[in-house]
C-alpha cells in the first residue's frame, strides 16, 4: 500500500468520526457509532487474518468474551485495576490463540473454519456453564473504567454514549494504523504472499506456520480489546458475546464491506450494525430483509460494498 493511501484512509476514518456527531439526532446515535467502532475494531483484526493471510475463523467471538470476562473477573478477583484487566484479557488471548493457532492452522478449507468455529463454542459453554465464577447465562456485572473521572478533572464532561464514542473511535483509529503499517511492513508482505499461495510463499523463503500463526494471534488481541471496549461501554455481560452467531456476524462485516480492505471492513462493520436499526420498520420481517441483503451483496458484489462502489466511481480502497 503506498504511503500516501495510507494516510488518505486514516483522514477519512478521522473525518468520519469527526463530523459524524453533527448530524445525530439524539444522544442515542452515539451509542449506535460507539457500537459500530467497537465492531469494526475486531473485525479490523480480521482484515489482518482474512484479507491479508487468507485464513478463516468462526471463533473469533470466544476472544471477544475472553477480553469481555476478563475485565469483569480480573478486578473482582485479582484486584487489578479495570484497565490493566483490559491489557491482561488481550494477552490471555494472544496466547490462548497462540496455543491453539499452532495445530488448527495447519488445518485448511472448511477443516479450519469448523476447529476455530469449536473453539469459539467451547468458550461459550465455559462461560456459561461456569455460574459461580461468571455469573452463568445471567451474565456480570462490569466495574467502572474510570477514564471519564479523569477527564473531569481535566474539566471535560464527556458522559456516557458520547464518551464512549470519542474513545472508541480513537481505539479505532489507532488500531486501524497499526493495521495499515503492518500492510507495509515485511510481515504484512509475507502475509498477503502466503494469501496468494502456500507454496509459492514458502518457496521465496516464508515461514508459513509462523506468517499463520502471527495473523491469527494479532486478530485474537484486536477481538480482545474490542471485548474489552463493548464489557466498559454496556457495564453488564452475558455469554452471548462470544456466542457463534457473533462469530460469524463479525466475519459477514468484513466480507460485506470488503475483506482486503480495512476502511471496507470498517464499512461492512457500520452497514451490519445500521441495519437492523433500519430494518425495524419491517417488523417481524426484519431478519428475512437483513438476510436478503446480505446474499444480494454477497452474490451481486463479491469484492465487497466499498471496493466494489470506489471501483465503479474511479477510485480504490486499501
Amino acid at each position: 500500500m503506498p504511503v500516501s493511501a495510507k494516510w488518505a484512509t486514516l483522514l477519512v476514518l478521522a473525518a468520519l468520526i469527526a463530523v459524524t456527531p453533527f448530524f445525530f439526532p439524539s444522544s442515542f446515535y452515539y451509542r449506535v457509532g460507539s457500537l459500530i467502532f467497537i465492531n469494526g475494531l475486531a473485525v479490523t483484526g480480521l482484515v489482518i487474518l482474512v484479507g491479508y493471510a487468507g485464513q478463516i475463523s468462526l471463533g473469533h467471538a470466544g476472544f471477544i468474551g475472553i477480553g469481555a470476562y476478563a475485565c469483569a473477573l480480573a478486578p473482582e478477583y485479582l484486584g487489578l485495576h479495570p484497565g490493566l484487566a483490559a491489557v491482561l484479557g488481550a494477552v490471555i488471548s494472544g496466547l490462548v490463540a497462540w496455543g491453539i493457532g499452532r495445530p488448527i492452522l495447519r488445518l485448511q478449507g472448511y477443516y479450519l473454519a469448523v476447529a476455530t468455529l469449536g473453539f469459539g463454542i467451547l468458550v461459550a459453554m465455559v462461560l456459561a456453564n461456569e455460574t459461580e465464577i461468571t455469573g452463568g447465562p445471567d451474565g456480570i456485572v462490569v466495574p467502572e473504567l474510570g477514564l471519564r473521572d479523569l477527564l473531569e478533572l481535566a474539566g471535560l464532561d464527556l458522559r456516557g454514549s458520547v464518551f464512549w464514542y470519542w474513545f472508541s473511535g480513537l481505539v479505532l483509529l489507532f488500531g486501524a494504523w497499526l493495521a495499515l503499517n503492518l500492510h507495509r511492513s515485511p510481515t504484512g508482505r509475507a502475509l498477503r504472499a502466503l494469501h496468494g499461495s502456500e507454496v509459492a510463499a514458502r518457496t521465496v523463503g516464508v515461514d508459513v506456520a509462523r506468517a499463520k500463526l502471527q495473523a491469527f494471534v494479532i486478530s485474537a488481541i484486536y477481538a480482545s480489546v474490542s471485548g474489552s471496549l463493548l464489557a466498559f461501554q454496556n457495564r453488564f455481560i452475558t455469554p452471548d458475546v462470544a456466542g457463534y452467531l457473533h462469530s460469524i456476524e463479525l466475519v459477514t462485516m468484513a466480507v460485506l464491506g470488503g475483506a482486503a480492505s480495512v476502511l471496507g471492513a470498517i464499512f461492512g462493520a457500520g452497514v451490519l450494525t445500521l441495519l437492523p436499526q433500519v430494518l425495524t420498520v419491517f417488523a417481524e420481517y426484519e431478519q428475512l430483509m437483513l438476510g436478503f441483503v446480505m446474499m444480494s451483496v454477497m452474490i451481486f458484489l463479491p469484492a465487497g460494498l466499498l471496493p466494489t462502489i470506489l471501483r465503479l466511481i474511479g477510485g480504490r480502497s486499501e
